[in-house]
Parts: C-alpha cells; sequence; structure tokens
C-alpha cells in the first residue's frame, strides 16, 4: 500500500473516533415549567402592576355588600374563597365585596368552580347605598355557573362566561363539568372590552357605544335604572345560593 493511501485510511479513522456516536446515548432536552403557586405573583407579575386580592388564608379586604364585616356565608377551604350558598338561592344578601378600592379600566383574572347546578358570577363597577339590594343593581357581571348540568333551560345570554343580559357568549370547546377548576379573565376598556374562559375569548364589546347603550337601556334592565351607569366601583362576588369557590384573583388597572 502507497504511503498517502496508509495516511489517508488513519485520518478516516481518527476522524470516525471523534464523530457524535449514533447509539442510543443520546442526549435528552428537557424544557423548565415553572409552576406558580396558588395565591402569588411572580415578579414580572408585580413590575406590570399586578396585585392580588385574595391572599388565600385570610378573608381580608373583602366585606358583605353593604356591610362592614365579612358575613357568615364565606369561609376560607384548601386555599380558596368558599360562598357557602346560605342564602338559599335568593338573588341578594349573601354577595361579598373587595372594599379597599374601587377600579375602573383594569385587566382581572380569577380561578373559579362551581357545585352541581349552581350559580353565581362576578362583578364590577359595584355601587353601595341601602337603595341597591345587590350588585347587580349597578354593576355588570361575568357570569359564573354549570353550564352542563343547570337544572333549568338557560337563555343564550345567562350562558357561561356572557356579560350577563348584555352579551351572548361563545363557550363553545372549553366548558368543565362542575366541580372542576376554570380560569376566567375580564378586561375592561372603553377602547374595547373582553370576557375569556379557559382560554378562549367568550365576549367582547365597545363599552359606552351605541349597540352597548342599546343593550343596557332594554330587556332585563328597564327595571335597573342605575345599572352599568358608574364608570368605576368595586368588585364583588355573587352567592346566588349554591357553594362556589375563586382562588388566584389579581387585578391590573390600564
Amino acid at each position: 500500500m502507497k504511503k498517502s493511501s496508509i495516511a489517508l485510511a488513519a485520518m478516516l479513522s481518527m476522524a470516525w473516533a471523534c464523530s457524535p456516536k449514533t447509539t442510543d446515548e443520546t442526549a435528552e432536552v428537557t424544557e423548565e415549567v415553572v409552576v406558580v403557586a396558588d395565591n402569588t405573583l411572580t415578579e414580572e407579575e408585580k413590575a406590570s402592576g399586578w396585585m392580588l386580592l385574595f391572599d388565600g388564608t385570610s378573608m381580608d379586604g373583602w366585606r358583605a355588600f353593604n356591610g362592614d364585616s365579612t358575613p357568615a356565608n364565606w369561609i376560607i377551604e384548601d386555599g380558596a374563597m368558599k360562598g357557602l350558598g346560605a342564602t338559599g338561592g335568593e338573588d341578594f344578601g349573601g354577595d361579598v365585596v373587595f372594599g379597599p378600592m374601587e377600579f375602573e379600566e383594569f385587566e382581572m383574572e380569577f380561578t373559579w368552580k362551581i357545585s352541581p347546578g349552581g350559580n353565581s358570577g362576578v362583578f364590577y363597577h359595584v355601587v353601595e347605598d341601602p337603595k341597591y339590594k345587590a350588585p347587580y343593581y349597578t354593576g355588570p357581571e361575568y357570569q359564573v355557573i354549570d353550564q352542563l348540568g343547570f337544572a333549568q333551560p338557560l337563555e343564550d345570554w345567562q350562558s357561561i362566561g356572557a356579560d350577563y343580559a348584555m352579551y351572548v357568549p361563545d363557550y363553545e370547546g372549553v366548558v368543565k363539568p362542575a366541580g372542576e377548576w376554570n380560569t376566567s379573565k375580564i378586561i375592561f376598556s372603553e377602547q374595547g372590552s373582553s370576557y375569556w374562559l379557559n382560554g378562549k375569548k367568550t365576549v367582547e364589546f365597545v363599552p359606552y357605544s351605541e349597540d352597548w347603550n342599546t343593550r343596557r337601556n332594554s330587556g332585563k334592565w328597564n327595571d335597573f335604572p342605575d345599572y352599568k351607569i358608574a364608570k368605576k366601583g368595586l368588585i364583588a362576588l355573587q352567592d346566588h345560593g349554591d357553594p362556589v369557590w375563586f382562588k388566584n384573583i389579581k387585578i391590573r388597572p390600564l
């Protein structure tokens, strides 16, 4: 064999020995999953102006609508605020508000679950006054309900994720059975607002627009002259007579 051929063979042998092996010894690349504990904020959220309305251990800041203390029908259970449903299905008497501050334009997120056949809601721009028996007299509502197991037929505007009796939701594909946790979001801005359920936008609307005013001045709200009049107000949670749970309640002003 010529010397040049011997040298070439040696170089090829060394290259093969130093090349990556094609055996099962392949490296596994794993993506780190960041787990955020319930009722906490990340450093990025804090820097963006988010604040917690519930710490997971107390009812601090929450009190009865038109009251000065926390009603007995709300307790803490496993890191969640639980409405016991003690009002027996009445439309008023057991709701709570976050009392320390009002909000105008905002983004709000919350996690919730409902008991079988249950009904509840989250309100904003709520005004307190003895002449108002409940938050829904003044405040818009994000509808919380057992869509799959509610005993009576629901109007489309009563459905889960609706702007109650105002805008009909598109909840197709994201409804969970009663007892399972949901994630919801409300974005309220005069430029354009939306509600979200489990990552899907359910409604969108422009507050104070001609369409919005037409809906606000018709149907159910004919008997509630002060409904949606206030442009800022309190956040409220509804006890509609059924057990309901809320956690991870956070908000940031826009």
